[in-house]
This record gives structure tokens, sequence and C-alpha cells, in this order.
């Protein structure tokens, strides 16, 4: 997951209390609209449909003095819509581990959450129907 280049270089974070010791720090997109070609069914073949993507990601903490030191949500952002411009897939299932498997580029990921809807699924009977899966790094 290529994070963007252009930030500033620096951004200021106030000096810690010594007693607070941060363990992991959980960094999300929720919500994220794309549209994807996916799914099973001959009516869902060759057709955009819209997906509800959620991530949170625990990641090592450490001391934040730069952008470099984060891991950008940005990043997450454009490896969901790399993913869905990537051509048919059959699955939610398999957006979703692709969507994780791109988040563990990063190396302080931890343990990735990624949950993948499809609001038409299951219309007009159900606001959406979809997967979640949780990943660690192994």
């Amino acid at each position: 997951m290529s994070l963007p280049k252009e930030a500033p270089a620096e951004t200021h974070i106030p000096h810690q209390d010594p007693v607070l010791r941060i363990l992991v720090t959980k960094v999300f997109v929720r919500g994220l609209k794309v549209e994807a070609e996916i799914g099973v069914y001959d009516h869902e073949l060759h057709r955009r449909q819209p997906l509800l993507v959620d991530v949170e990601l625990d990641v090592a903490a450490g001391g934040w003095r730069h952008l470099a030191d984060t891991v950008n949500y940005e990043g997450v952002v454009q490896a969901a819509q790399a993913i869905a411009a990537s051509g048919h897939i059959g699955l939610v299932e398999s957006f979703a581990q692709r969507l994780a498997e791109a988040c563990f580029e990063e190396p302080r990921v931890l343990r990735a959450r990624v949950r993948v809807e499809k609001p038409e699924a299951l219309a007009p009977h159900a606001a959406a129907a979809g997967v979640e899966i949780t990943a660690v790094r192994g």
C-alpha cells in the first residue's frame, strides 16, 4: 500500500506524558464507497454495483513526529479503489481478503478488520449483506 509522498514532512505532536504508554494505534476508514464488478449471479456479471467498505487497522504504536511515522489511511482508500478497478471479483470475501493483504504491505500493521457490504444484494428486504474478516500478521 503506497503512501502519498506530497504530504508535509513534519506534523507537530505534543509531548506524551511519561505515565501514558500507548500500545496500539487504530487507523480506520469507515463508509468508503466504491463501485465494483462483483458477484457470482448472472445478473451481477458485467455490471458495477456499490460496495461500502470499513477498515480498521491495529498499528504498532510509536513516536509520531512525522507523517512517515504513521500509517496513512489514504493508502487504504487507494488500495480499495485499485481492487475495485482490477476487474470482476466473484465474492465479497475475495475483495475483503485482497484489501486486508494490501494493508499488510505496511509492516507496522499488526491486525486488519475489513468489512465489505453490498447494499443492493438483498434489496428491498435488507439494508445490506456482506462479510467481515479479521486477519493478523502471521
